[in-house]
């Protein structure tokens, strides 16, 4: 593998540097004097963010982009053998390397490094811990998978020897990093397209802490089914986190207010450490705060800095975002492509008052939706109307025959009321005639869902 000598910058060039991953490391190598180059299919405002730095954003993949000079090109999963970029890069022997081995050596050059991996709930625990380190004082260097205000995007780059990420276990991108403290914050079937199975996915986690070294620590939900099969080859002290006593640190006495906050008592070890207060809805957000709070704790964080930051927590974007009212009609938006994730958001928001929940939902990757179909009706039939946009294909081809009017069936023969549009204007034609006053109104999804609410808004 090609390495990269952090004191000598060179000439990188990113291709799909307008992903959320992607930029964050383009910027963290801009700010380390490294000419940056990249491409990407569209505009947005993480390109034009990079382009305000000094990095040279081409529209569009073509070989050409790959320039005179470029002594490296960075990669995600994403691209195929075919793209013409990939291509060029392989005529001319530039070397490569993936997003994930890019980010494991920028990793290495921090003495506390920490990777937050999951099947959910990694950008919002990730954004929890940087609230805290924030509060700290620690001046984090940070990468996270969405925009977050406190840090005004989706990086940071700081002055200590903290660097804080997310750690995706999809094709294994996270067995690319050493962390010194890993968070395994939930492990369930999910990327199946490129798993086996759930004891395939498993697995990796295992090897995933075995990445910690003796001096670090592997914080893990000690309510994962056979905890001691993931752990038990870590050099890492364990410690568990979770909703029950069995856990060394858990929540006690969770209570959910009309004013959109919930507390709950951190313990350790049987004892309170005092009440702690998140304005994010849902006890999956409650276990996320538990995790973000033990690893502090871990790292010799005090407790009121830690309930400090919780309260001016404010969530990632796309996690139950509140975008504005239209009519008397409350318009949110959440990121659940998963049917856990799209059962605890809806479970969260059946505790905010309102007269019915409309949730539009748009599935992410054929694989998915395929492998999931059933789940994903019973998950979504939780609302009171269930509205499905067209299967989001990112990196896939339908291959399988797969649609989202199969899932209408599903929702269908559970009693659901259902219905199924194929485009956003019928979608929004639609949510016109049938919302009313005092309705939630919830898109969902990974894909660009979040335009029906954004435009029926006038945003």
């Amino acid at each position: 593998m090609y390495k990269i000598n952090f004191h000598h910058p060179i000439h990188i060039h990113f291709i799909g540097i307008g992903g959320i991953s992607m930029s964050g490391l383009a910027e963290i190598l801009l700010q380390e004097g490294f000419p940056i180059s990249g491409s990407d299919a569209k505009e947005s405002e993480l390109t034009h963010k990079l382009e305000g730095l000094g990095a040279s954003i081409y529209y569009g993949q073509r070989a050409d982009n790959i320039k005179e000079g470029t002594q490296l090109v960075v990669y995600t999963a994403a691209i195929h053998p075919d793209n013409p970029e990939f291509k060029e890069v392989l005529r001319r022997n530039i070397p490569l390397l993936t997003r994930a081995e890019l980010l494991g050596q920028i990793m290495d050059n921090y003495e506390v490094s920490i990777g937050v991996s999951a099947t959910h709930g990694k950008t919002t625990t990730t954004s929890m811990i940087t609230q805290i380190l924030l509060a700290a004082d620690a001046d984090p260097t940070v990468s996270v998978g969405g925009i977050l205000e406190s840090i005004g995007g989706n990086i940071r780059v700081g002055a200590s020897d903290v660097f804080l990420t997310e750690a995706c276990e999809y094709t294994n991108s996270f067995l690319k990093l050493n962390p010194r403290y890993a968070l395994i914050l939930n492990i369930e079937e999910d990327h199946m397209d490129f798993f086996k199975d759930l004891a395939d996915i498993r697995n990796s986690f295992r090897e995933f802490a075995q990445k910690v070294p003796e001096d670090g620590k592997v914080i893990i939900n000690g309510e994962i089914p056979d905890v001691p099969e993931i752990t038990s080859s870590t050099k890492g002290q364990v410690v568990t986190f979770g909703l029950a006593p069995s856990n060394e640190y858990y929540a006690d006495d969770i209570q959910f207010h009309a004013q959109r906050f919930t507390t709950f008592s951190l313990i350790h070890k049987n004892q309170s450490l005092g009440t702690l207060k998140i304005h994010v809805p849902g006890t999956h957000n409650v276990l996320n705060a538990v995790a973000a709070a033990a690893f502090a704790l871990e790292l010799g964080i005090d407790f009121p800095v830690i309930a400090k930051a919780f309260d001016d927590f404010k969530a990632p974007g796309r996690r139950f975002e509140y975008k504005g009212a239209l009519n008397g009609i409350a318009i949110y938006d959440d990121y659940a492509h998963h049917p856990k994730e799209v059962t605890v958001t809806l479970e969260a928001a059946k505790k905010y008052p309102c007269q019915r929940i409309v949730c539009v939902f748009q599935p992410h990757t054929y694989t998915r939706t395929q492998k999931f179909l059933k789940e994903f009706a019973v998950s979504l039939a939780q609302a009171d109307v269930v509205v499905l946009a067209d299967i989001y294909a990112a990196r896939e081809k339908n291959t399988i025959g797969i649609s989202s009017a199969d899932l209408l069936k599903e929702l269908e023969k559970l009693g659901a009321e259902c219905y199924y549009f194929p485009s956003f204007d019928e979608i929004e034609n639609f949510l016109l005639e049938k919302c009313i006053n005092g309705d939630m109104l919830i898109t969902m999804g990974a894909g660009d869902i979040l335009q029906v609410g954004e435009h029926l808004l006038g945003q």
